[in-house]
């Protein structure tokens, strides 16, 4: 199937792909997002979702997989000048994908969930969510003020995470009582050691924002308060990190 060819600044289609490529709220207008590279690419195929576009730079397209060139609903090869203008990388991709964005999700009660309380970094944020889908979680419930999850940076953090979670966006903080499981809360100075808890599975992590921590309300809402050991004596660890270990802990003990 030969592709729809874009080589004009100023193709009414090529200005809104640049919008959604650069733009990290342009998905929610568009009701679109946007993948680049064929790892994501390949994650989301893997999944079940079928891309309403694949974009391919000019010169790359001759040269293109079969399963990536003929998968999407309609196939657009831009020129090569253009392409540089889409890519948020300093070594663009060839290759990318818009798909849908999917129906907003509702939290589901029972299943183990990762909160993000205002988590406002893209690369924190995609990175809890590799460490969530690596660990056995399976639903992310974004507060208000978190990132957006569905941005282009966020997606690329994510690494085709967000392809195996249930993730549900501008969340009250007091619908968290109603997943009904045990809320941790993490902290850098109070609250009992991570590593001398039985952690209870299912259960919800709380992830706070980078400068304020967990808010009031998921602090209420809490069972336990932990903190992780730091023997070497820093203040804090960056969110993603204590992420990582805490959700590693509660796979460990629920194995």
């Amino acid at each position: 199937m030969e592709p729809l060819h874009i080589s004009s600044r100023d193709n009414a289609q090529y200005k809104e792909l640049r919008k959604l490529t650069q733009d990290p709220g342009a998905y929610r207008r568009q009701g679109r997002i946007w993948l680049e590279g064929d790892h994501l690419c390949r994650a989301a195929l893997a999944r079940g979702w079928r891309p309403a576009l694949g974009l391919f730079s000019e010169s790359f397209w001759p040269l293109a997989p079969m399963d990536l060139a003929q998968c999407a609903i309609k196939t657009i090869a831009i020129s090569n000048p253009l392409w540089q203008g889409l890519s948020a990388l300093e070594s663009p991709a060839r290759m990318g994908f818009v798909l849908d964005l999917p129906p907003a999700e509702t939290l589901a009660p029972g299943v183990s969930t990762v909160v993000l309380d205002r988590v406002q970094d893209a690369g924190n944020v995609g990175s809890i969510l590799r460490s969530a889908a690596a660990f056995g979680f399976t639903q992310i419930a974004a507060i208000k003020g978190s990132a957006s999850v569905w941005s282009p940076k966020v997606l690329r953090a994510g690494m085709g995470a967000h392809f195996g979670l249930r993730l549900v966006e501008s969340v009250e903080p007091e619908s968290i009582a109603e997943l009904g499981l045990p809320v941790l809360v993490t902290s850098s100075h109070q609250g009992e050691h991570l590593h001398r808890q039985s952690l209870p599975w299912p259960c919800v992590w709380v992830m706070g924002h980078e400068g304020q921590g967990v808010g009031a309300t998921l602090q209420s809402l809490a069972s336990r308060a932990v903190r992780i050991a730091q023997p070497g004596g820093e203040e804090s660890l960056n969110v993603a990190a204590a992420a990582a270990i805490c959700l590693h802990a509660s796979a460990a003990a629920r194995s």
